[in-house]
């Protein structure tokens, strides 16, 4: 089978879903317009389908025929951020504050493409396909929402194999895929911290317990902690994005709060930070008398490819596409992803493409930002390198 050549004539109808998904980008869990766009999508194809309880995910499943063969997922978010589009391409948001910053209309269109193309040569797999079409990707836990509702045992069975793209609109040229072996993306906490004092006048703090400065020295020693208590090697990123207390320049408040993110790329560090980061802000308080109120978040796991599962996706790439289009991935990236929670329990590999306008990649807005745009042309290779990893996996042997 020629998915490549399959894949160039759906070009056209998959370009059009991704715009229409763009132009009606919705949040979180619930996505309605467009469950109902990839339902449209899917219709007439030989799938079994169904929806989620607690969100609008659709799962489908592609019976091959294998009978009890292996089960390989496929996986495609459907979510968008809250931005307000400033990239003036025609087909931009309708709606204000709400964008598809990150290319998971891309992901959507390309794995329907995946489903199409499979469902043409259904006869020629030794096993079942799981089309994972995810909600709430930003944040929101989507993919532990349908774990949690059966997706990796939609077919009636465990899925053996799960594989995903993400496309980038910078830092990769266009058109080129890159995975690596072992984490290909960070794990994601959230610690927040409400700093308990006693407020009073700005001109008497000796009257006072000041909560803004402790918070303050939190902030700075948790910097100095991870340079201290990690190895630079299995490296720990914490950045404090909020930081909120008081009213007025002349008055302490009661209180101040922080959040920070925290990324980090092993268990051990992982355990680590929780550990240390709670410690370090319960010890500075009490050293000036004061309470630290504290949450610690596990959010997502590392996101980690199997060796093998990196392989196969690599020797992919490099005999349908050619081996300029592949590129090894020499580190992992900070950012995270919940497909982590897939690849937590299946082995498989997710994988970057390029996806930007950009002649110098590098310099192109990056995923998440106003001016982040995607170059569409990508899809149908999308579809095709998804189509082909399910293939392969479930070729008769």
């Amino acid at each position: 089978m020629d998915l490549r050549t399959d894949a160039a004539t759906l070009n056209d109808d998959l370009v059009r879903l991704r715009r229409d998904l763009h132009r009606i980008p919705e949040l979180g869990l619930q996505l309605p317009r467009t469950q109902e766009k990839v339902l449209e999508a899917l219709d007439g194809l030989p799938l079994e389908i169904s929806t989620g309880k607690d969100l609008t995910s659709v799962t489908a499943v592609l019976r091959g025929q294998g009978g009890d063969g292996e089960v390989v997922l496929l996986r495609g978010d459907m979510d968008a951020l809250p931005v307000t589009e400033q990239t003036g391409a025609e087909y931009t948001s309708q709606h204000e504050g709400r964008m598809h910053a990150c290319g998971h209309d891309l992901h959507t269109a390309g794995l329907v493409g995946a489903a199409r193309l499979l469902s043409q040569h259904r006869d020629r797999l030794a096993g079942d396909v799981v089309f994972m079409f995810q909600p709430g990707e930003e944040g929101w836990n989507g993919a532990g929402h349908m774990i949690e509702e059966g997706v990796l045992e939609a077919a009636g069975r465990p899925a053996d194999a799960a594989f995903g793209i993400h496309v980038m609109s910078s830092g990769i040229p266009n058109g080129v895929f890159t995975c690596r072996p072992g984490p290909m993306m960070a794990a994601s906490d959230g610690l927040f911290v409400r700093v308990v004092g006693a407020g009073g006048h700005g001109s008497r703090p000796y009257r006072a317990l000041d909560p803004v400065q402790v918070a303050c020295e939190m902030v700075t020693a948790l910097q100095t902690m991870v340079t201290r208590r990690f190895d630079v090697f299995d490296p720990v990123v914490v950045t404090v994005g909020t930081f909120h207390a008081g009213t007025q320049r002349n008055i302490i408040p009661d209180d101040a709060r922080f959040e920070a993110t925290i990324r980090s790329f092993s268990k051990e560090a992982r355990k680590k930070i929780a550990q240390y980061a709670v410690q370090l802000c319960q010890e500075t308080a009490a050293a000036h008398g004061l309470e630290a109120e504290i949450d610690y978040v596990e959010e997502y796991p590392v996101t980690v490819n199997s060796g093998q599962g990196h392989e196969f996706a690599a020797e992919t790439v490099r005999e349908v596409f050619g081996e300029e289009r592949f590129q090894a991935m020499p580190n992992p990236v900070t950012g995270s992803e919940d497909f982590s929670r897939v690849l937590d329990r299946v082995p498989g590999a997710f994988v970057f493409l390029g996806a930007t306008f950009a002649e110098d990649p590098d310099n192109a807005p990056y995923n998440h930002s106003p001016r982040a745009a995607f170059d569409d042309g990508v899809v149908a290779d999308a579809a095709t390198l998804l189509a082909e990893l399910a293939a392969r996996r479930l070729a008769p042997r």
